[in-house]
C-alpha cells in the first residue's frame, strides 16, 4: 500500500501476504482524490472511512492534511494493521475503530461530511450501502458519499446520484445529500 499525495506521500506499508482486504488502485486513489481536491477543503471536514481494509483512504486523507477521520474495520487483523500504521505515520487525526460498519452506522450519533465506502465486492449487503448511508443523518446536508463498487452494480436510478467514475475495474459512485 502507498500514499498517492499529500504530506505523507510515497511512503509504502506492507500488510502481508495473507491480508485480506483488496486495495484501492494507486490509480484509482490518485484520480479520486485529483477530482476531490477541486470539490473540497481537506482541511474542513469530517470523513467516515467504512469497510476501510488497509485504511489507504483514511491514511490519504490524513496526508492531505483532514483533521478527522473516522476508519471502521471489522476484520481483527486489517484493524491491527491500520492501528499500526497510524502510529508509525503518527498522525492523530484517524480513530480508527474495530465495528460492523452497519452496526455502527446504525448507532452511532456523528455525521459526517464526506464518507467513503469500499465493501467486499461479494459482501451479501452490498446492494444496501446506499441506504445505510443516505437514509438519516449520518451525511451532513450537501455531505458527499462515495461508493467503491464494480461494474456490474448501477446506482444512478437513486435521487443522490451524481456521477460515476471508472478507472479500470474500480467504479466511484458518486452522492449528494
Amino acid at each position: 500500500m502507498r500514499i498517492v499525495g499529500g504530506e505523507h506521500r510515497g511512503r509504502l506499508f506492507n500488510p502481508g501476504k495473507s491480508f485480506k482486504a483488496r486495495p484501492t488502485t494507486d490509480m484509482a486513489k490518485e484520480s479520486l482524490f485529483n477530482i476531490l481536491l477541486n470539490q473540497i477543503d481537506f482541511e474542513a471536514i469530517k470523513v467516515l472511512d467504512l469497510f476501510s481494509g488497509t485504511g489507504s483512504i483514511s491514511f490519504e486523507f490524513a496526508s492531505r492534511g483532514c483533521p478527522d477521520i473516522t476508519s471502521i474495520e471489522l476484520n481483527f487483523q486489517h484493524h491491527r494493521f491500520i492501528t499500526e500504521v497510524i502510529q508509525k505515520l503518527g498522525v492523530t487525526s484517524i480513530k480508527a475503530v474495530k465495528a460492523n460498519a452497519f452496526q455502527y452506522c446504525s448507532k452511532t450519533d456523528q455525521s459526517f461530511d464526506l464518507i467513503f465506502a469500499d465493501p467486499p465486492y461479494d459482501h451479501k449487503q452490498f446492494a444496501e450501502v446506499p441506504d445505510l448511508v443516505l437514509s438519516g443523518d449520518l451525511l451532513k446536508p450537501d455531505g458527499l458519499f462515495i461508493l467503491e463498487h464494480p461494474k456490474n452494480h448501477n446506482f444512478s436510478s437513486r435521487p443522490e446520484f451524481v456521477e460515476v467514475r471508472n478507472y479500470g475495474s474500480v467504479h466511484f459512485s458518486f452522492f449528494r445529500k
